[in-house]
């Protein structure tokens, strides 16, 4: 019992930190791409230009790599950031529970991996119209993969965005994500998946152009007017 007491109290301090920030987009990621990586300087760019796009706040685990691309993008653009961090990344124990350079008010050390996935999913759900999330899917191993698949049943099963569509990008930089696409459609030959089931609850975007302009017609954003959306 007291474990499962501090685990809804983690919980319970992942939602508190969203309502102060705001929801956002979510970005999904590997730890282990560091600055060296070209998929890092895309990623930053990304991050910066989504988040003068929706002009709110960008989550991600708060943890190196690709997450902290996306990060110093947002902070680049003068957005705000929050993260739910694990103490454990690429493998190695972190030697601390502090972010090297956030603020301690915009994110939480998470001892329990469903804490932090709370916070990473209650983060992107859209609770008005006025809302503008999404979910960005971004190259990334075992961790990224399990994120993913279970962002993506959530909203197959219609327990996000049944009523306010959330969308799901996954950003296949450099073919990154294609040989597991191809897996997908031997599912559908193989009948685990219907025909078009999941290519209907993501966007597959290849450039970071592609992911823009997606974003941009699902909120119907346009260079003159970025507050008329209303899906």
């Amino acid at each position: 019992m007291r474990e499962q007491a501090r685990l809804r109290k983690e919980i319970e301090r992942c939602y508190e930190l969203i309502h102060r920030l705001g929801r956002g987009v979510v970005y999904l990621g590997s730890s282990r791409m560091g600055p060296d990586h070209s998929h890092y300087l895309q990623v930053l760019e990304l991050g910066r230009e989504i988040a003068n796009l929706l002009e709110c706040t960008s989550w991600t685990g708060a943890g190196p790599g690709l997450m902290d691309a996306a990060t110093k993008g947002a902070l680049q653009a003068g957005k705000s950031v929050g993260g739910f961090k694990i103490g454990k990344e690429a493998g190695e124990w972190t030697a601390s529970n502090y972010h090297p350079y956030l603020p301690s008010e915009v994110y939480l050390t998470c001892r329990f991996f469903s804490a932090r996935k709370h916070g990473l999913v209650d983060a992107a759900v859209r609770s008005s119209s006025a809302d503008r999330t999404a979910v960005v899917a971004l190259p990334g191993g075992i961790g990224t993969l399990d994120e993913i698949f279970e962002i993506l049943a959530l909203i197959q099963l219609q327990r996000i965005g049944s009523e306010l569509p959330v969308p799901f990008l996954l950003m296949n930089y450099d073919s990154f994500y294609s040989k597991l696409l191809d897996f997908l459609d031997d599912c559908e030959d193989w009948g685990t998946l219907s025909k078009g089931e999941v290519s209907s609850l993501w966007k597959v975007c290849d450039s970071n152009s592609e992911a823009l302009s997606y974003l941009s017609d699902f909120y119907n954003l346009h260079a003159s007017d970025n507050g008329n959306h209303e899906k």
